[in-house]
Parts: C-alpha cells; structure tokens; sequence
C-alpha cells in the first residue's frame, strides 16, 4: 500500500504494508478487549476517596483516634493533643462531613458537645479498606499492548505480500 504526503514544494512517498496495520489494529483489539475483563472495584471509589481525604491530615487521625477510645469533648480533645478550640472544631467538622463522628450537645449545658464515633460508618470504612486494599486482588499483567503483546495474526507469506 503507497501513502502519499505532500509538502508545500516536494511529496514523500511511504511504504506501509499490511501486517503493520494488522498490528496496530490487534494491539487495539487486545486493548479494548483488556478493558472489557477488569473487574470493578469491590467498593464504592468516591466513598473511599472521601475518606481518604479526610484522614490524610495526621491531626484529623489523631483526633479520630481519641474519639475511637471513647466520648470525648472539645477541651479534652484540645488538651491532648494541644490545639486551639478552633483547629478542633474545624478538623472535627471534617470528619463528621464523612460520617465518622457524631456530635452531641450535653443535654443540660448545650454549650458542651461530645464526639463519638460512628460506629455503622467505622466498620464500613475497615471493609472498605480491606475489600480495596487486598494482597490476594493484585493480578499479574495482561499484555494487551506493547513489544510483548501476544499477537494473533499470522505471518504473511509470499503470496500474501
């Protein structure tokens, strides 16, 4: 097959044969059909996504920690880990945005609130954790692409050429 391409003051002629395009149209078949086999992830990538985001500040985890040990309020949280009552309440409004924190107001004294942890959302978060992080989900590679691409097409012989 001749590919012509012109310039503005000489053309250029280019032999390309056949096998070349029967491999590049095999490397994208084997792609496509890569894409087909994968399997989805085993959970929710935005739910994890959102909690990896809110414990990827080591204060956030700390804190989290704390709570995890049992109901704790603002000062006591400050005091341990010896942050301003703002830096508190904002990391805590983090986490509580995810779902791992409840808030509660003492009923007596609205202005004392005390954090625990969300149990329900904890033990979504370990499965989640596990299910994605797994040893036993790694594969080894599929080669649907590249110099090592198992290729299915058959040599072209002389009468073929």
């Amino acid at each position: 097959m001749n590919l012509r391409y012109f310039t503005s003051s000489q053309s250029c002629y280019i032999q390309l044969d056949k096998r070349f395009f029967q491999n590049i149209i095999q490397h994208m078949l084997n792609y496509l059909s890569s894409r087909e086999t994968l399997t989805p992830p085993p959970v929710d990538l935005q739910e994890l996504a959102r909690w990896l985001k809110a414990l990827s500040e080591p204060k956030r985890l700390s804190l989290l920690d704390l709570i995890i040990q049992g109901v704790q309020c603002n000062c006591e949280l400050g005091n341990a880990l010896s942050m301003a009552p703002n830096l508190i309440s904002h990391h805590l409004s983090i986490l509580r945005e995810v779902g791992l924190v409840n808030a509660e107001r003492d009923p007596l004294d609205a202005r004392w609130v005390y954090y625990s942890v969300n149990h329900a959302a904890l033990e979504r978060l370990n499965a989640a954790f596990g299910a994605f992080f797994d040893p036993n989900r790694i594969q080894p590679r599929r080669l649907t692409c590249g110099p090592q691409a198992s290729i299915c097409i058959d040599e072209p012989t002389s009468a073929q050429s």
